[in-house]
């Protein structure tokens, strides 16, 4: 059963160098027992990914722009590492926030994630391709399998890579409380 997993997560997007044959750095596919885990797997480092890289983003970007006067700061008193910024937004914010980031949730769940019933929970729906959701305003989606698959392996790598970058940002902001960029400028 074991070799029959690991080649159905080979056939998946994802395999590039420098991991030519499956990247699964935490191990976790040995603990799949079925074909559904696997699914349930790349699900989720495909929706961990895309909120990493959102993170990143956030984090460069708030830190920079807090001085810049065209940047709406809500009430002008959000400064420093981005780390910190999070206790500094006010309680207004957050309300909206809840709310678009549920509707979000519940549509990705009503698009990929079957019933609950008495098989049990935590299901894809067998027809759902893991990640898509069905959005491509611009329609950057290619036609062809073979492109199309190229760049779905692009998005897992930029995710696997904003995985660890915000990981990193978050550690050294919270080793040192300096902002991110703020280190290129320090002096040994």
């Amino acid at each position: 059963m074991q070799r029959c997993l690991f080649t159905d997560a080979k056939s998946l997007p994802g395999i590039s160098a420098p991991f030519p044959n499956l990247f699964d750095p935490a191990g976790l596919l040995k603990t799949a027992t079925t074909v559904e885990d696997v699914r349930r797997y790349r699900e989720a480092e495909l929706t961990h990914g895309r909120v990493a890289m959102l993170a990143s983003l956030g984090f460069v970007v708030g830190e920079q722009l807090e001085d810049f006067p065209a940047f709406m700061n809500i009430d002008g008193n959000i400064t420093g590492p981005a780390i910190n910024q999070f206790q500094q937004v006010q309680s207004g914010f957050w309300v909206p926030l809840v709310i678009a980031i549920g509707v979000c949730e519940a549509y990705r769940v009503s698009v990929g994630w079957a019933r609950p019933d008495s098989s049990g929970v935590n299901k894809l729906l067998p027809e759902y391709e893991m990640g898509d959701l069905g959005f491509d305003p611009l329609g950057l989606a290619p036609t062809d399998p073979a492109e199309l698959k190229e760049k779905k392996t692009r998005e897992l790598n930029n995710g696997r890579l904003a995985m660890i970058a915000i990981a990193g940002f978050v550690t050294q902001e919270f080793v040192n409380n300096t902002e991110i960029f703020q280190h290129l400028l320090k002096k040994n």
